[in-house]
């Protein structure tokens, strides 16, 4: 696994630290309209990032975890649309992709079980939770960017539907995969979030 993982963490390492404090990474109003939905996911590098965790998690542990960040999805927008916000929340949603991708590589063999349309255990539930605060926080920052006019609803279509396919897409691939290769990316999200954690502090800092 070590040939696939120290290429990949050198390499999003110095993508990271090339746009870890440009404007990238700093929240604002984001564009209306359905294009705008689709696209505004994929273009911060924290929130592509995320997408990508919670799929590589859910393939190591199981698919109903996608069923857990749409439900904090749902609860971080509602938050966001509010006007509610966390301190420093770009940097607790830099280091959410660290916790989910994390949590995937270490939980995985222990969360999963024979049968996986049997019932959801105690550690499940828990591993399910810290996904679904993770996005949460994502979505919260959704929220409080989207556009609040006519257009919402179209906007947040587009967000989900690119959200899900990020999602869903990753954790097929990484399915098809060999093992090696997506507890390699599991490490190297690991490092990412932590590399643009230190980008937002270096923002919040200028």
């Amino acid at each position: 696994m070590k040939r696939f993982t120290a290429p990949l963490i050198a390499t999003a390492a110095g993508a990271v630290m090339l746009l870890g404090t440009s404007p990238v990474l700093a929240h604002g109003a984001a564009a209306g309209g359905a294009l705008g939905g689709l696209t505004h996911p994929l273009l911060g590098l924290d929130h592509l990032f995320m997408l990508m965790a919670v799929g590589t998690a859910a393939s190591l542990i199981s698919a109903r975890l996608l069923v857990w960040a749409l439900a904090g999805a749902v609860l971080g927008a509602a938050i966001g649309l509010a006007g509610l916000n966390l301190p420093s929340a770009e940097v607790m949603a830099a280091l959410s992709i660290s916790a989910v991708a994390g949590l995937g590589l270490l939980a995985g063999k222990a969360v999963r079980t024979a049968d996986p349309n049997g019932p959801i255990s105690i550690r499940g539930a828990v591993v399910g939770a810290v996904v679904g605060s993770g996005v949460a926080i994502h979505a919260m920052l959704h929220g409080l960017e989207a556009p609040q006019d006519g257009n919402t609803l179209i906007w947040w279509s587009g967000a989900l539907l690119s959200s899900a396919l990020v999602c869903a897409g990753t954790c097929l691939l990484l399915k098809k995969l060999p093992p090696s290769l997506t507890k390699a990316a599991a490490i190297t999200l690991i490092a990412i979030g932590g590399l643009l954690a230190i980008g937002q502090v270096g923002l919040l800092a200028g």
